[in-house]
């Protein structure tokens, strides 16, 4: 059954050695390379594109703590969405650019989950951003509680 709820996206090949998937960890990171696509006229990441790579880091921080967001929303009828967001853009990335996006769980609530992620490149952060998740219902889209199993593996208040 796990098998089927897998998304069918591919993986990078290598993994770099910043990669940190252990649930105990307190900070997650993700590698992002900037393609050609991600980048404006001037060169360098388009600021929108920064909102993509920190969603997937986000996605993959659930991920290895276990949890597809399609089967919360099949056997929980629940997902999380972006509540707010805020960014503050320090540097900026290039073409080709190896980039490493960090989750961090800062505090988790009844329905929302607040978070800290970064953008760096090596030592240097590009983005640092504050984001506060909401946990609502599929059908409604109304605020839920977080289902317990997630809490449980996500962490409590930290």
């Amino acid at each position: 059954m796990k098998d089927e709820l897998k998304s069918p996206r591919k993986r990078p090949a290598k993994r770099t050695p910043f990669i940190t998937h252990h649930p105990s960890l307190r900070v997650f990171s993700w590698p992002v390379r900037v393609y050609y696509e991600d980048t404006d006229l001037g060169g360098v990441v388009y600021y929108a594109n920064y909102l993509k790579f920190l969603e997937r880091a986000r996605t993959e921080w659930l991920r290895a703590r276990g949890f597809e967001q399609s089967a919360l929303a099949a056997v929980h009828q629940v997902m999380f969405i972006v509540r707010a967001v805020s960014l503050d853009y320090r540097k900026p990335a290039r073409f080709n650019d190896e980039l490493e996006v960090t989750v961090e769980l800062r505090e988790i609530g009844a329905s929302r989950i607040a978070l800290q992620q970064l953008v760096r490149r090596g030592q240097e952060e590009m983005v640092a951003a504050q984001v506060e998740i909401a946990c609502v219902n599929t059908i409604s889209f109304k605020p839920v509680r977080i289902p317990e199993s997630v809490i449980a593996k996500i962490g409590k208040k930290t």
